[in-house]
């Protein structure tokens, strides 16, 4: 699994909490399905052989507390979930961010899928 600046912790941030209700209703118990840092906490063991994250350090979203990686880490950290996690400084939450990685996590699948054979 990889991703782009993630939401990882929606139930936690004003953007999340709206899409929640909006989509999901008032119940924060039904939202933790849905919600990547919950999902991992729940488990409470390795979900993934391997999670790629990359960050922008001046993502409006970042600075906004919007996105909550660190959450997301924690939640790995205790459960053993290994995470390769990229703060990229000078980097916003632009199709330009995700172009310049792009590569590095399609090569991470690559090599994900070849390590299942």
């Amino acid at each position: 699994m990889s991703a782009f600046a993630p939401i990882a912790h929606p139930s936690e941030c004003p953007w999340g909490q709206k899409a929640f209700t909006g989509y999901l209703g008032a119940s924060r118990e039904a939202w933790k399905a849905h919600d990547a840092t919950e999902l991992i906490q729940a488990a409470n063991r390795p979900l993934f052989p391997s999670i790629l994250i990359d960050q922008g350090l001046e993502d409006e979203f970042l600075v906004g507390k919007q996105l909550l990686p660190h959450d997301f880490l924690r939640a790995c950290e205790r459960a053993k979930q290994k995470v390769e996690y990229h703060e990229r400084a000078g980097y916003n939450h632009s199709y330009f961010f995700i172009q310049s990685f792009l590569q590095n996590h399609l090569r991470f699948h690559l090599d994900a899928h070849r390590a299942q054979k």
